[in-house]
């Protein structure tokens, strides 16, 4: 049975949106279909980038807007579009921004979605170039087989409401803790919408895993999250675990310079440089394991790469995690165990690392990347084999049961 979430309500705990879009052209999301592209295109909903406003800008359709903007609507019916999620899991909210649209903005809008098996769905023309276009009989007719009318609701008929010109978000919290694949937005009866926000967690079928094989534990797309950071001056940790490889700086996370840098720098007989303090991410794996293999890419960051970095890993429960977060993370030393010791880093590199003895290979459940002093990371991997360690919460349901690959212990 489909488990429906309570009709979505405009939030102001705001904490979902520390996880990942998972909308977002940069994880693979993309727009399948729309019923009106005449002003702006649909594709613009899901850009990696906020949106943008050029005063003077005109196209041969009107006003150049940064995102989707449909014609007055001078017949029966309202505007709506489907969007194919990158990545596929447990919805947390939503984040409907109409910044810039201040005058013909929607006015309403409403959330749907639905679980779809990619074999079963049917094909959809390639959409191209849409700017001044309205769906097609041959659009409309493909589309209409998804039967997205009958999707649940996660967030209701709700009226948008306009900030700042530059800053018009619209928050909402969802209960859900279905997988979903695809979203549809309907705005009624037309106008324009800057971004659509997908925020959530990734899931992954543990049981078509390959045992043999190791899997990245951390990875976004398969429920790997970041819980805390100490820094984020550029690009949120939630980077480092995202799809594929980096696609340039702003595709990674990069702190600020560290102010208690010694005037001047010295090394230990190792080359790592002596200076006190580092910056730290946090993350829950999507699934606890053993982590075999470890690597860090420092793709893109040349001038700014850190100088090292340390891998340590730990077991919290879900209550446990909840408390670290309220005390920023701040406990004891020895609850970390070290995966990767404190290694020098090269710029513009991937560093593939096998993690420490068989007698440290334990279970965990969070990873801490520690760089020092400061930089930035595009990418960490955290290769592994899943274990059969369930640390929920008792109202949770237990996740299915894996086995640690032989040659591997647990000491829980």
């Amino acid at each position: 049975m489909t488990d429906t979430p309570k009709e979505g309500k405009l939030a102001r705990f705001l904490d979902f949106t520390q996880l990942v879009d998972m909308a977002s052209e940069a994880v693979g999301g993309k727009v399948l279909f729309a019923t009106d592209d005449f002003f702006a295109p649909a594709e613009n909903l899901i850009k990696s980038d906020s949106p943008s406003f050029r005063e003077h800008e005109y196209t041969e359709f009107g006003k150049w807007m940064d995102g989707w903007e449909t014609r007055r609507k001078r017949v029966p019916g309202y505007d709506w579009c489907v969007i194919r999620l990158g990545i596929q899991g447990v919805i947390r909210g939503f984040d409907v921004d109409i910044s810039y649209f201040a005058g013909n903005h929607a006015p309403r809008m409403s959330i749907q979605a639905a679980n779809l098996e990619e074999e079963k769905l049917p094909e959809i023309p390639p959409r191209g170039v849409r700017t001044g276009c309205a769906a097609s009989p041959e659009e409309l007719e493909a589309i209409a087989a998804l039967k997205s009318n009958n999707w649940s609701h996660l967030v209701a008929m709700t009226e948008l409401k306009t900030g700042s010109p530059s800053c018009s978000h619209n928050y909402f919290l969802i209960n859900s803790q279905q997988k979903w694949t695809h979203v549809r937005l309907n705005i009624f009866p037309d106008g324009g919408v800057a971004r659509l926000r997908v925020y959530g967690t990734g899931q992954r079928d543990w049981t078509a895993i390959d045992s043999q094989e190791p899997v990245d534990l951390v990875a976004i797309a398969f429920g790997g999250v970041c819980v805390g950071f100490s820094n984020a001056h550029r690009g949120h940790p939630n980077n480092v675990i995202g799809v594929g490889r980096a696609k340039s700086m702003a595709d990674g996370w990069e702190t600020a310079r560290r102010l208690d840098r010694p005037p001047v720098l010295e090394n230990d007989e190792n080359g790592i440089l002596l200076i006190p303090g580092c910056e730290w991410a946090v993350f829950r794996l999507a699934h606890p394991g053993v982590i075999t293999q470890i690597e860090v890419d420092t793709k893109y960051f040349k001038g700014n790469y850190p100088d090292s970095c340390r891998v340590d890993g730990c077991v919290l429960t879900s209550q446990e995690e909840e408390d670290m977060i309220k005390q920023k993370w701040n406990f004891p030393t020895q609850k970390w165990k070290p995966l990767l010791p404190v290694t020098k880093l090269s710029p513009n590199q991937s560093h593939v690392f096998s993690s420490l003895t068989l007698e440290l290979q334990d279970v965990i459940t969070h990873a801490r990347l520690s760089i020092m002093p400061d930089g930035g990371v595009s990418r960490l991997r955290l290769r592994g084999f899943p274990s059969s360690i369930c640390l929920l919460r008792p109202s949770e349901k237990p996740a299915l049961r894996f086995s640690v690959k032989g040659g591997f212990r647990t000491n829980l």
